[in-house]
Formats: C-alpha cells, sequence, structure tokens
C-alpha cells in the first residue's frame, strides 16, 4: 500500500511564506520577515521596471504606424489600391505611384545580398577556421570598424571613386555577356552600383554575425571531423553550417534590414530617376532616396502624404522580412532540436 504523505506541520515560530512574522517569534526571526518583503517588494518593482522598457517598444511601434497610417492617409484616399501599382511619380502632375521606390529598393537589395553573403560567408570561414592567430584579432577588429562608418563616407565614396570605376571596367564587361540585365550604356550611377555599394555596407555586420555564431560550434565536433579526414570544407558545410543555421540566417537578414532603409549611399549612386527600366546600368529610385530627395521641397496637400506612404510601405516591407526571419530561424531551431 503506498503511504499517504502529509505536509509537515509549520514552525509556530517561523515566519510565513509571506514574509510576516508569527506571533510569539523572535527578533532575529522578525527582521528577517522584515527582508523577505523588502526583497519580493524590489523583485516586483524591478520586473516592473523591465515590462515596461518592453512594453516601451511596443509602444513606440505601434506609434510609428499610427503616426505614418494617419500622415499617410490621404493620398491612400485619393488613389486607393492604385498607388501600389502605380509605375507614375509625378510631383509636377500630383501623380503618384509607389512602383517605382518599391522596385528600387527590392532590386538593389537583392543585389547586395547576392554579392554580400558569400563573401561574407568566405571571410567567417577564414578568421575561424584557416586564420593564423596572429592576424584573427586585426582581421576581425578591422570588420567590426567598417561596420561604423557612416553611409554618406559610403556615398561620397562611391558616387567619386567607385562608380567611374565601375563606369570604365565592370559595365562594358558586363554588357559583353549580352544578358538583358545589362543592357544600355555604361553610366557608373544606377541601380547595380548602388546595390554593390550596398553589399559593401552590409558585409561587415553579416561577416561578424558569421563569425561570432561559426566561433560557437563545439571544438570537439570539428576534432572529431578532421581526425576521421574530412577536409575543411566537409566540416564547414556537414557540421559548422547545420550547427549554425539560426545564426546565420539571422545575419543574413541582419543585412537585409539594413540594406532596405539604406539612405544616403544609395541617393548617392542611384541615380534618383523616377522611371523603371529593364536594364541594371539605368539610373533609378529607392524608397529611402525618394524620402531624402523630396520631403525637404515637397507639397503639403498630396506629396508629402505620397512619401508618408512610401514611408509607411518600407515599414511594412521591413516588417514582413524581420517576421520571415523570425519564423526561418524558429523553424530552423526546431528541426535542428535547439
Amino acid at each position: 500500500m503506498t503511504p499517504v504523505l502529509h505536509d509537515a506541520p509549520e514552525d509556530m515560530n517561523s515566519p510565513t511564506r509571506s514574509g510576516r512574522p508569527r506571533a510569539g517569534s523572535t527578533e532575529a526571526e522578525r527582521r528577517f520577515a522584515e527582508r523577505v518583503r523588502r526583497f519580493a517588494m524590489q523583485d516586483r518593482l524591478f520586473a516592473g521596471v523591465t515590462f515596461l522598457f518592453a512594453a516601451l517598444v511596443l509602444v513606440t511601434m505601434a506609434g510609428l504606424l499610427v503616426s505614418l497610417l494617419i500622415e499617410a492617409w490621404p493620398a491612400l484616399r485619393e488613389y486607393g489600391p492604385g498607388f501600389l501599382v502605380g509605375t507614375t511619380w509625378s510631383p509636377a502632375d500630383d501623380v503618384y505611384g509607389a512602383v517605382i521606390g518599391i522596385y528600387g529598393t527590392v532590386v538593389t537589395s537583392a543585389i547586395a545580398l547576392l554579392i554580400a553573403v558569400p563573401i561574407s560567408f568566405g571571410i567567417a570561414v577564414f578568421l575561424t577556421e584557416t586564420c593564423p592567430m596572429a592576424l584573427r584579432r586585426p582581421l576581425g577588429t578591422a570588420i567590426e570598424l567598417l561596420a561604423g562608418v557612416p553611409s554618406i563616407i559610403y556615398g561620397i565614396w562611391g558616387l567619386f571613386i567607385f562608380a567611374p570605376l565601375i563606369q570604365e571596367y565592370v559595365q562594358p564587361w558586363l554588357s559583353a555577356t549580352g544578358l538583358p540585365w545589362f543592357s544600355g550604356p555604361p553610366l557608373g550611377v544606377g541601380i547595380f552600383t548602388a546595390g554593390v555599394v550596398l553589399s559593401l555596407m552590409v558585409v561587415p555586420f553579416i561577416a561578424s554575425v558569421m563569425r561570432d555564431v561559426f566561433e560557437t560550434v563545439p571544438a570537439v565536433l570539428k576534432e572529431s571531423a578532421y581526425g576521421i579526414g574530412c577536409t575543411t570544407w566537409e566540416v564547414v558545410r556537414h557540421i559548422v553550417l547545420p550547427y549554425t543555421r539560426v545564426g546565420v540566417i539571422g545575419g543574413i537578414m541582419l543585412g537585409l534590414g539594413r540594406a532596405l532603409g539604406e539612405t544616403m549611399a544609395v541617393t548617392f549612386v542611384i541615380g534618383n530617376a523616377n522611371r523603371i527600366a529593364s536594364s541594371l546600368f539605368a539610373p533609378g529610385n529607392s524608397i529611402a532616396s525618394t524620402l531624402a530627395n523630396e520631403f525637404a521641397e515637397a507639397d503639403p496637400t498630396l506629396h508629402i502624404p505620397a512619401l508618408y506612404a512610401l514611408g509607411l510601405i518600407l515599414f511594412l516591407i521591413t516588417f514582413i522580412v524581420l517576421a520571415l526571419a523570425k519564423w526561418l530561424t524558429n523553424r530552423s531551431a526546431l528541426k535542428t532540436g535547439r
């Protein structure tokens, strides 16, 4: 027969769980009960303050969304769903469509990721697997310093130094391939150049995150793989990448978020032309560059609400990208059991 366990009787001279001393308790027990009450109050205060900080982020995001909706409402009411599919942006005629800005933002960010992800992966693998120990810290510090360079410096460098090099050496070579995306005259500035400059800006972010997550792989796993004769590439492919999949996706999405919202560097080198061209060499516009160029002189009737509507679209695009990144990382974590 299973014995029935009863709770032990509480000591009548010990303080209660609430911290209040029982009748007849000693002075030491009363001081202990007072400390318990004080610590419990401090814990509740600490929990309330941290909750306030967390709620402040949500309130700020909701405030941004609501303010953008309010300011953009005149344009959304005037043009309706046609604003999202309109291909004309003409302040002189009060005709506004968001497709030009969305196209430039998405295409330049895609070019940036196509270039930056392989380069960042190579940098991270070199720093964690094959780099001599004497060079790891200087190279890692240099990459992190690049992340702190202001975007306007990238823009000035891209316009006066990088764009002429692209025009003279890269664009003629790409035009010779015969691909329709690389047709047209080599102008130097344009969507392609903006994408390349963006890739240089996001490489430090992605490479730093990849390096940090690659360093979290237990050494015993890699040493075991090397011990059975695996090459460095096989260790990276079969050990490092599966172990750090979640962190790698997070780093890539961090770089994408930076590329989507970049303003000054893109404004310098994208060409700032309100049109959609079939060639990546042609000038274009992004949402951020449109806001930077036109907000100061915009008419408050419909032009400013249209710019707010572009900002709302950029906010939603960024939110969707971050939500997708969170979903991918959660899914990867569930598959790997971590």
